[in-house]
């Protein structure tokens, strides 16, 4: 467990935080409680810029791609040159990738894509850092999942939970294979969530932005990235439901509490949530049905939506 200094401004801890979703809060709030943050980003996106340049002796902004475990390899490496060591790793990238269709309709190019960044990139992630943690001995990492696919998959969203429950499963066999070796490095799973109601307004409902040219489809709509934060506001708002947007900031002090306290879920459960996840037990104790995923989501498409 890392010492409560570790978290304070002038102290010698360095933070490395990987994003592609812009979420300037996290790297704001990094840079404020740690001496050195270096920021991954494989777009150049300017909320990155923004923060590295609001703590310009803290923080550090280098182009990285978590798909290419040689690039996690090279930011490990410039970071130890830039700041002598690092402690703390934020496996933070996700895309959505506004797949088309059911899960056996999904284009491969849409697997590919969210398996390469979800899934592979916090294996890369903890493949370049944690033998490093480790020799030092001291160090924590933070998997970035979710709720939908941690506690339970919202089956209508499909390709997104997959990964996620690969992360939170990867976060497990990680903590459990650390303290089978007696190390001091600890690692946390991240669900973004909130105290205050309401959505969290991520670069994520950019459903398709920033695709590679290796994962196009040849569909028209590659170069045309889906809002579905404004589809779901849009259906909530035909159902006559408003859709309150909950501060990331809150998300950003979960994971500095998650780091602080050695917290394993850094998560504000929700209700719903919880009687989810008690319906998801039971049906496998039970050996009943999953009828708990038959619930319409309205933060998801259905499937007519989805086949446009």
């Amino acid at each position: 467990m890392l010492p409560d200094a570790a978290l304070c401004a002038g102290t010698h801890r360095r933070v490395v935080h990987d994003d592609v979703n812009g979420s300037e809060v996290l790297d704001r709030l990094f840079a404020k409680r740690a001496e050195r943050v270096e920021v991954g980003d494989i777009d150049g996106n300017p909320d990155q810029v923004r923060a590295c340049e609001f703590f310009r002796g803290l923080t550090k902004r280098v182009l990285g791609d978590v798909t290419d475990f040689d690039s996690l390899c090279s930011l490990r490496e410039k970071t130890i040159e830039h700041f002598g060591s690092v402690h703390v790793i934020v496996n933070n990238a996700a895309v959505g990738a506004g797949a088309k269709g059911s899960v056996w309709e999904h284009h491969l190019n849409d697997w590919r894509w969210s398996l390469d960044v979800n899934v592979m990139g916090v294996i890369n992630g903890m493949n370049a850092f944690i033998p490093t943690l480790i020799e030092q001995n001291e160090g924590h990492v933070v998997n970035t999942s979710s709720g939908n696919g941690a506690y339970y998959p919202i089956a209508s969203s499909g390709m997104y939970p997959v990964t996620k429950a690969a992360v939170t499963t990867l976060t497990e066999c990680l903590w459990g294979q650390l303290r089978e070796i007696d190390s001091a490095v600890s690692a946390t799973v991240l669900l973004p969530s909130s105290l205050t109601p309401g959505v969290l307004a991520t670069g994520i409902w950019m459903a398709g932005a920033n695709r590679p040219s290796r994962y196009m489809r040849g569909d028209p709509d590659d170069a045309k990235p889906r809002d579905a934060l404004a589809e779901y506001k849009a259906r909530a708002a035909a159902a006559g439901q408003e859709v309150p947007e909950a501060p990331l900031s809150e998300v950003a002090d979960l994971c500095i509490r998650g780091i602080r306290e050695d917290l394993f879920w850094a998560t504000y459960p929700l209700e719903g949530m919880i009687e989810k996840l008690d319906q998801r037990y039971a049906s496998m104790k039970n050996l009943t049905p999953p009828e708990y995923l038959r619930e319409v989501n309205l933060m998801t498409a259905d499937a007519d939506e989805r086949s446009k």
